[in-house]
């Protein structure tokens, strides 16, 4: 595989963040894209204790550049009040910054200067699909992930993962001094990893981990702000069903929920794969979501009654008399299309409070089919649709 595949994600003309999980490429794209920029890399811990006792040393470190040059801090959260000073030399000088870091939650919770929306937002994971291009293996992928590390070490996947979820706990978790105990954050993580793709009750999360309820919902908070995961919220159009409200958790990678959970040694059981899976896709869609600029919200949908989708993108809010637009995606590891998992998109499709309706099926079959409404895909024709912008 290429030292450095392109990535999705095009710089802006302006200051910005950039957060991620580490290892996902963060350092790498920023060279790529940022070339002449000044660097400065908050890992060393020399320079990282300067300029935590004299933040105002920034500015030295940046003489010589001139109005609209480029300055890359990485890893900013280690030294919040860096921002400050950053804030000054835009204003003063009309310096541009790439702020990186696998975290937000230590600039959130010391109430860092967020620079007031004068730096956009982005994001970055592992990679895509499209991304990888011909080096894409979806059979490995749904066992070790896309993070880049373990594609371009094949036959070392295991020991990279296990060593990943490890360094996390030791430089995220025990050096930030984010959880008091760390054995019942480990507890915590590997029924969490269990639980990948699934809707969250924290009451029995906190019984099988043997964890206080009440630090559940910081342990999944943690996860959240360190990039880890993320929620998946139910869609509520508020229709004459009941409808159930429990948000799914999904972590950021399939291969990394799997080290989390202590599964890397066993053989992967088809309820995983079907779960991982369901992680890929999200995890496209949200990749898609960020570099195209579409930012549609996106959720899962189920009742009382057991109907249950896996994806909604909104294209249209319902308000007033207006009906929502969606595009539902239903998602099966099987080889073989059953005609029953279409039931609950139609339903939802027909119902009084959408307008309008696609809907996609996602199977590891190799053939594409059409159903009146409904279109199935294989796996590859629906990340190649999705990445051209042809699903929404």
């Amino acid at each position: 595989m290429p030292a450095a595949l392109p990535r999705l994600l095009a710089p802006p003309g302006r200051s910005f963040f950039l957060f991620g999980p580490r290892a996902t490429g963060k350092s790498t794209w920023l060279r790529s894209v940022l070339p002449d920029a000044r660097r400065l890399d908050l890992l060393d811990t020399r320079l990282a204790l300067e300029l935590t006792r004299s933040p105002h040393l920034l500015e030295s470190h940046l003489g010589g550049l001139k109005e609209g040059d480029w300055a890359v801090v990485d890893e900013v959260q280690k030294v919040p009040a860096l921002l400050d000073e950053v804030h000054r030399l835009m204003e003063d000088r009309r310096l541009r910054f790439a702020l990186c870091g696998s975290s937000a939650r230590k600039l959130k919770r010391g109430g860092a200067n967020l620079l007031g929306g004068r730096a956009l937002l982005r994001r970055m994971e592992g990679f895509t699909a499209v991304e990888l291009g011909t080096e894409y293996d979806l059979e490995r992928a749904l066992r070790w992930g896309t993070l880049p590390i373990v594609q371009s070490s094949l036959g070392e996947e295991a020991a990279i993962l296990e060593s990943y979820v490890h360094s996390y706990i030791q430089e995220e978790i025990k050096a930030e001094g984010i959880v008091r105990q760390v054995p019942p954050f480990l507890r915590f993580l590997s029924v969490a990893g269990l639980l990948n793709g699934q809707a969250v009750n924290a009451s029995n999360v906190s019984r099988e981990a043997a964890v206080p309820r009440v630090s559940v919902d910081a342990y999944f908070e943690i996860l959240v702000d360190t990039l880890f995961g993320h929620f998946l919220p139910a869609w509520q159009p508020g229709l004459k069903v009941r409808e159930r409200a429990r948000p799914k958790f999904y972590w950021f990678d399939p291969g990394v929920a799997r080290a989390a959970a202590g599964l890397l040694a066993d053989p992967v059981d088809r309820a995983w794969v079907g779960f991982a899976l369901e992680t890929l896709i999200f995890h496209e869609l949200r990749v898609f979501n960020e570099a195209s600029g579409s930012r549609r919200p996106l959720s899962h949908y189920r009742t009382a009654a057991g109907v249950e989708i896996d994806f909604i993108v909104e294209t249209r809010r319902r308000s007033g008399d207006a009906k929502a637009g969606v595009v539902c995606i239903e998602v099966k590891s099987a080889e073989r299309w059953d005609r029953a998992w279409e039931r609950p998109m139609r339903e939802l499709a027909a119902s009084a409070g959408v307008g309008s309706a696609d809907l996609i099926g996602v199977y590891r079959g190799d053939r594409r089919l059409r159903f009146d409404a409904v279109q199935v895909l294989p796996v590859q024709d629906f990340l190649t649709a999705l990445h051209r912008g042809e699903l929404f």
